[in-house]
């Protein structure tokens, strides 16, 4: 997630010549997903994402046991990859890590579009609430077979459409870790929130399922 997402961000959209643009940030994180769930969704479910594993865990997919092993997993993996990330950025003469960040997520001076606090905690909640939704219904014992990553990797496409000008959009406490250990400064500071907020709406969205949509099955 961070070195797909967050590299098309650091690498590809800081050139406007090249045509990827916000939009092209928003599929390349979608594209991630669905890749990833498709190559490793065999081996370990594919969360690559505490508020999801949470979310499985609030919605009875996922045992407790297991949820501290995999979020320190994710964590470790994007730390590793915005170490790779910076790695490759700061080969280019003009890129400094102060000026050019890489793709952190932040409220306030620190919000792409200025937003304040709530706006950006209200978002992360919802949107990371919305994606538990998606993740549970598609990968129903219902649901059509083999689609899953598909709708997923859409799924996160469109969140990341509505809410990078708010957050940088975050939904995943590992994503937001992995580039703030490594900028310092604000993005640290301001991490708790990229923790809180996904954590609470992936445990809401599991527990809505469970109990509003699993509960009526048949």
């Amino acid at each position: 997630m961070v070195f797909g997402g967050c590299g098309s961000a650091v690498l590809a959209a800081a050139f406007p010549q090249l045509g990827i643009g916000f939009a092209g940030v928003s599929l390349a994180f979608g594209l991630t997903v669905l890749t990833m769930a498709y190559a490793v969704g065999h081996v370990s479910g594919g969360h690559f994402n505490p508020a999801v594993t949470v979310g499985l865990w609030a919605g009875g997919r996922f045992e407790a046991g297991k949820v501290i092993p995999y979020v320190a997993a994710q964590v470790i993996g994007a730390i590793l990859a915005a170490l790779a990330l910076y790695a490759i950025a700061s080969g280019r003469a003009d890129w400094s890590l102060a000026a050019n960040g890489l793709a952190s997520n932040g409220f306030g001076t620190h919000s792409p579009g200025g937003y304040a606090l709530q706006s950006a905690f209200l978002a992360e909640v919802l949107l990371t609430g919305f994606f538990l939704l998606i993740i549970m219904g598609s990968t129903h014992p219902k649901a059509p077979a083999g689609f899953a990553p598909i709708a997923i990797g859409l799924g996160l496409t469109l969140i990341h459409l509505v809410s990078i000008p708010v957050t940088n959009t975050s939904v995943n406490p590992a994503r937001s870790t992995g580039p703030a250990l490594i900028e310092g400064g604000i993005a640290l500071q301001q991490l708790w929130v990229f923790w809180a907020a996904p954590l609470i709406g992936g445990a809401l969205g599991g527990f809505v399922y469970r109990t509003l949509i699993a509960r009526n099955d048949d």
